[in-house]
């Protein structure tokens, strides 16, 4: 070999190792940063001599990557819809504690059973009114927490959607700027590694596939079958509420859908082509999940209103006529059941916080005076009216008749089932998100290999060195001669 082919040669293993020692530097640096794909320099021996920088490669696995964004999407959706459903069980109260509508109703029961036994205690009456109240206040407060629930979903919507069209906007242009890097010869490891990340949080709001196209660009598709970015970039339309209400719903109008391009696709949660991630679980919350608690709700509202509302239970009434529960004051109509939990009220003829009389608890709704103190007939009527069995005119209870008291617990029973299995898939998407995020991050930068690789890296550069070192050494030798 010549000395100028010795100089050569050392000249690239030098700028090989130095670029090597800056690829493994930036590795190091970035051990921690998510999306960031591990970088190794790609060498070849050159047909000149020495060492030929082919260029950078990221290493990523693609179907380990996939399988994650598809974890991610599951956790997310499961955990929205767990949350609603925990929060919807703590609105009613769980049996066992002291404030649930279990024991509003327990408490009720159980007054107009010690009113029964002294009709003339005027502290009877109140008590049967304050714990009739009570259990109105609370079931309205679950209505109330159940629109709110809706509400923010549909805020939520509103939110994703902007945050979707964003980020398919920006994979967009990266997608540009990642081809003209390729064309030009340049490396976009930095580009990918930024279109990675945002397609990563793009999969937390959908699950999606990614396709490879041309010259480094992508493709996203939903797993619902919609094409969110394939050369163009969809754009998702959604238009949100200040406040949803019991009566709105998608399938009436009141509620907005999705629109992508301009067409209308489906949100359910079986066939939604947006479905599976956050964004799909709160179109859940809003018209699945919410309209369900609700019209449960609305049932057993019902349920006790009827009981009351019978002329049979209370002889002053006739039929047209509000009983001891009303729906905002009036008779309930069975036309008119949507919304009826948040409209439940203590009929205001025995409450005197509305200028009532608690006497008429004893005598009658109609009632236009005090009967006999000492009759106890109607409250009896009235204690027995919970436990008669009635087999509820709407709802999904299942067969059967019940009485009020079996009518809440089946209710609360319902709710703690559904909450449970929400938790079951929430704990195996957890694990399974959690176990491929670690073999991502085994994946990543292992920061003792990158130490030992520039080790290696020194170890070389100080050969070459040497190498050229002793070129010089020939030259001065050859010049004095």
């Amino acid at each position: 070999m010549s000395i100028s082919g010795a100089l050569s040669n050392a000249m690239t293993g030098l700028r090989a190792a130095g670029r090597t020692s800056e690829i493994i530097s930036a590795n190091i640096a970035n051990a921690m940063t998510p999306g960031y794909g591990v970088r190794n320099l790609s060498l070849s021996s050159s047909q000149l001599g020495g060492v030929s920088i082919n260029g950078v490669v990221r290493n990523v696995d693609p179907s380990l990557l996939a399988d994650m964004r598809l974890a991610d999407a599951t956790f997310t959706n499961a955990t929205d819809r767990t949350r609603f459903l925990t929060n919807f069980e703590n609105l009613l109260g769980t049996p066992d504690e002291p404030y649930s509508l279990s024991a509003r109703l327990s408490d009720f029961e159980n007054s107009l059973i010690t009113a029964a036994s002294r009709p003339d205690a005027p502290e009877r009456l109140n008590s049967v009114a304050d714990t009739a109240r009570d259990m109105t206040t609370l079931i309205s407060a679950a209505s109330d927490g159940v629109q709110e629930a809706r509400s923010n979903a549909d805020r939520n919507i509103q939110i994703q959607v902007d945050k979707l069209n964003t980020s398919l906007a920006n994979v967009k242009e990266l997608n540009s700027q990642i081809t003209r890097t390729v064309t030009t010869g340049g490396d976009p490891s930095a580009l990918l590694d930024s279109r990675q990340a945002i397609v990563d949080e793009i999969s937390a709001i959908v699950p999606i596939r990614q396709v490879p196209r041309d010259n480094g660009q992508i493709a996203l598709y939903s797993t619902g079958g919609a094409i969110l970015i394939d050369g163009g970039v969809a754009e998702i339309e959604f238009t949100a509420v200040n406040q949803v209400t019991p009566f709105m719903t998608l399938q009436n109008g009141t509620l907005s859908g999705i629109t992508i391009n301009g067409f209308a696709v489906r949100t359910d949660s079986e066939k939604g082509a947006l479905s599976g991630g956050s964004l799909g679980a709160q179109f859940e919350i809003r018209d699945e999940l919410g309209t369900q608690a609700q019209s449960q709700l609305d049932a057993f509202a019902r349920d006790l209103v009827e009981r009351f509302q019978d002329p049979a239970v209370d002889t002053t009434l006739i039929p047209g006529d509000a009983g001891l529960f009303t729906d905002a004051g009036a008779a309930f109509d069975p036309l008119n059941e949507v919304g009826l939990s948040a409209r439940l009220t203590l009929n205001a003829a025995v409450d005197e916080r509305q200028g009532g009389e608690v006497w008429r608890i004893r005598d009658g709704i109609n009632a236009a005076t005090p009967g006999d103190v000492g009759d106890s007939r109607l409250l009896q009527a009235l204690s027995d009216a919970l436990t008669v069995k009635r087999t509820p005119l709407s709802g999904d209870f299942g067969a059967g008749a019940f009485s009020a008291a079996n009518l809440v617990s089946t209710l609360t029973s319902q709710i703690g089932a559904e909450r449970f299995q929400a938790e079951q898939k929430l704990s195996f998407a957890s694990s399974q998100f959690d176990e491929l995020t670690q073999q991502i991050l085994a994946d990543g930068v292992d920061t003792d290999q990158e130490l030992q690789r520039l080790l290696i890296v020194e170890q070389s550069y100080a050969a070459n060195v040497r190498m050229i070192e002793a070129a010089d050494e020939m030259m001065q030798t050859i010049l004095r001669i």
